[in-house]
């Protein structure tokens, strides 16, 4: 059974123009019906045998569980960074302890509100009008994250397949589709595999600066000044003995050669890790495959990444062109240059109202753009790429119960984590 993913470009960049325009008009409240008309969006475009999948989340749940959240976030941290403090200061005569003990005291709770956010996704997701769910168990994820997170920074990231394995595991056999429970198998260490062209990288690196600054060091003469740099390279142009050795072109290029493919490293393993743990989860009489392709991945993050940070830098740029023009130069610089401006004749309210109308506008098109020319072709390729061997297991499915919420997405929308789609 194949997977299709029939949404158009156009259409969305429209609905995204909409709906984040709606967002800044109601001073962010809108986000929350944004989100879920995004997500209306595409999860209808994606259609597995024919069928297209649903997303039936409420805009309204998502925004009193934003509320709660925050009430109980508010409390949670304002009595134990009261607490910290305290102690930090009768104890340590200092803060700066209890700020990093504040901060680590909130980790818990990012690993925490990414899996009720997960749960909260599945249980409003359904197709052939039968419902996803994932069990209770967001403070196990918590703990075993942390037991994760503190062996991979160990290991110096050497075990970070294991991280991904054991994670992704406890969350998958955790996963139902109507009566049916998902499982995943294979092993940790098939993982090593998505992190080769990372490891190439860092191995890249770590060589280039052990050939330049150990087996084959930089030998510079005493005449380290600008002069006597102009000087060596002026030598060298006109062929002669520079008098500062300089160093070669192709060493100097190991180095963002190498981070380079450390970024495109990260991608790659983010992916293709994904990729072969899907072509591992399975539940009776049902299987996946998933022919997603890492290098197709990274040229769709270079790609929309550069349009989308394009259309920012031109409207940071134009945004300070139009600060100039309403403020004045000599407001925008701190100096007295007279009293022509562009905005000359508008209170000093309408020229702020109008400054933070353009900033946030700037920011609406950044977002519109990257939905368009990343999320996009990122769910479209990571769809069309899926595939259904073993599907004769969907006939015993029988429907699960409604999953209820009293918070929603709200922790991980009051700690920010990203999860929008």
């Amino acid at each position: 059974m194949q997977v299709a993913f029939v949404g158009k470009r156009g259409a969305l960049f429209w609905l995204a123009l909409k709906t984040g325009f709606l967002t800044i008009l109601t001073l962010g409240f809108y986000r929350f019906w944004m989100k879920t008309r995004m997500r209306r969006w595409y999860w209808s475009s994606i259609r597995a045998g024919g069928h297209p999948m649903e997303y039936v989340g409420d805009p309204l749940e998502k925004l009193l569980g934003f509320f709660i959240a925050v009430v109980i976030l508010t409390f949670y941290i304002g009595i134990v960074n009261l607490v910290l403090m305290f102690v930090s200061f009768s104890v340590f005569s200092s803060a700066s302890l209890g700020y990093l003990a504040s901060f680590a005291g909130v980790i818990p709770l990012w690993f925490y509100a990414r899996y009720r956010a997960r749960r909260y996704v599945l249980g409003r997701t359904r197709w052939r009008g039968v419902r996803f769910g994932l069990e209770k168990g967001a403070w196990g994820y918590a703990w075993r994250a942390l037991v994760h997170w503190t062996i991979t920074i160990v290991s110096l990231g050497l075990l970070w397949p294991r991280m991904t394995f054991w994670l992704e595991k406890y969350m998958t056999d955790r996963t139902y589709f109507g009566s049916a429970r998902l499982h995943q198998g294979g092993s940790w260490t098939m993982l090593y595999r998505a992190a080769i062209p990372f490891v190439l990288s860092v191995l890249l690196l770590g060589g280039g600066a052990l050939w330049l600054f150990w087996i084959d060091p930089i030998v510079v003469s005493a005449d380290i000044t600008l002069e006597g740099v102009t000087r060596s390279f002026d030598e060298l142009i006109e062929g002669g003995t520079p008098a500062m050795p300089v160093v070669g072109v192709e060493r100097l290029l190991i180095f963002p050669v190498g981070i380079l493919g450390l970024i495109y490293g990260a991608i790659h393993y983010r992916f293709a890790s994904r990729r072969i743990l899907a072509n591992h989860k399975t539940s009776e009489g049902i299987s996946m495959a998933s022919r997603l392709s890492g290098p197709r991945v990274a040229s769709i993050y270079v790609f929309g990444s550069f349009i989308a940070y394009l259309v920012l830098v031109l409207g940071v740029v134009a945004l300070i062109l139009g600060a100039i023009g309403t403020v004045g130069v000599g407001a925008f610089m701190g100096v007295d240059t007279g009293p022509f401006t562009w905005g000359d004749g508008l209170s000093q309210g309408l020229r702020v109202v109008l400054f933070a109308s353009f900033y946030l506008v700037v920011f609406l098109m950044w977002n519109v753009v990257y939905n368009t020319f990343v999320t996009y072709p990122l769910m479209r390729h990571m769809t069309k790429t899926l595939s259904f061997p073993t599907r004769y297991g969907l006939r015993h499915i029988s429907q699960r119960s409604r999953d209820e919420f009293a918070e929603a997405e709200g922790f991980a929308e009051a700690l920010d984590l990203g999860a929008a789609i």
